[in-house]
Order: C-alpha cells, then structure tokens, then sequence
C-alpha cells in the first residue's frame, strides 16, 4: 500500500488512496481553473512497502490528487477568554476555521 506526506495550510498529513481529510481552507490557486472539484499536491515523502523516498524539500515526480467533496467545512467554535481580576477588564473572542473536505484519489508519478 502506498502512502505519502503531503503538505497544505502549514500542516503535514500522511495520506493513503482513499482517505478523506479536512484540510484547511483551500484557496483558488490550489484548484485549477476549469477543474474546481480536484486538487494537486506534491509528496514531501512516499513509502512503498518497504521502500520509502524522502524529498529534498518533495520528491521529484510524484503527485498526490484528490477530489474536493465540500468547499467549506466550519470547525467547532474556540473560545479564547481574558481576564484581569479586580480590573474591571474582560474579554471574549470566538473562531471557526473553514475547512475544505478533501479524498484522496491516487498517489502517483508524473
């Protein structure tokens, strides 16, 4: 079985065919014009069975692709709360991150 490292929105996911993800946010230059439902992403990294190729910075001729099931996915919201005691200061702030749904449809060379 063939696995890879792929990297999107700061983040490494080692990724098998048939996975779906939740990466975050994939923005109009990672979707190719004309083929908004797919995404092409190199391989920092590959292992096949027991061989496994590590690139410098991604290995040369292999492409991860994958097909977006949902454009935009939100998270759970995060709370993030300040406080100062006996200073009348308080403040609360809230964050959803959108996310884009991805399954990963094949690993291969160029």
């Amino acid at each position: 079985m063939k696995k890879a490292v792929i990297t999107t929105g700061g983040k490494q996911y080692l990724v098998t065919e048939g996975d779906e993800l939740e990466v975050e946010l994939l923005e109009p230059e990672n979707l190719p014009a004309g083929r908004q439902g797919k995404a092409v992403f190199e391989a920092l990294m590959v292992i096949d069975g027991e061989k496994s190729t590590v690139g410098t910075p991604s290995v040369g001729g292999v492409q991860v692709k994958a097909d977006v099931i949902e454009k935009i996915v939100q998270q759970d919201k995060v709370t993030a709360i300040r406080y100062k005691a006996k200073k009348r200061v308080h403040k609360r702030r809230g964050h959803r991150q959108k996310l884009t749904k991805i399954k990963i449809t094949s690993i291969s060379s160029k």
